[in-house]
């Protein structure tokens, strides 16, 4: 049975930009552990803000074509599927670039 479409690109975005999520993770995973910790919030942001780009590049080619016309609906559940699967090694990274502010 072949794989899902967007497993494929999941697997293809890992092989070739694989060091850019590397070097995220422990970001992230710093970033998880102390919220709070503004030199993490620095780091999180400046990092992720580079596997954002990777991740928003690849599901452009993911869904390139199929936007319009009878196919819209397909492509908006391939995108979130796609974007799903991101969050299960990086459950922050819709809070990349988020800017918080905290009221007393």
């Amino acid at each position: 049975m072949a794989k899902a479409k967007y497993l494929q690109f999941y697997n293809l975005m890992m092989e070739q930009k694989g060091d850019v999520f590397e070097a995220f993770k422990p970001i992230h995973d710093a970033f998880a552990a102390s919220r709070d910790d503004k030199k993490a919030e620095a780091a999180f942001h400046a990092e992720g803000q580079k596997v954002v780009d990777v991740v928003r590049d690849w599901d452009r080619r993911l869904c390139a074509g199929m936007g319009r016309g009878t196919f819209s609906n397909y492509t908006q559940k391939l995108s979130e599927t796609f974007w799903d699967r991101i969050r299960k090694d990086f459950a922050l990274i819709d809070l990349v670039g988020v800017k918080r502010k905290i009221i007393k």
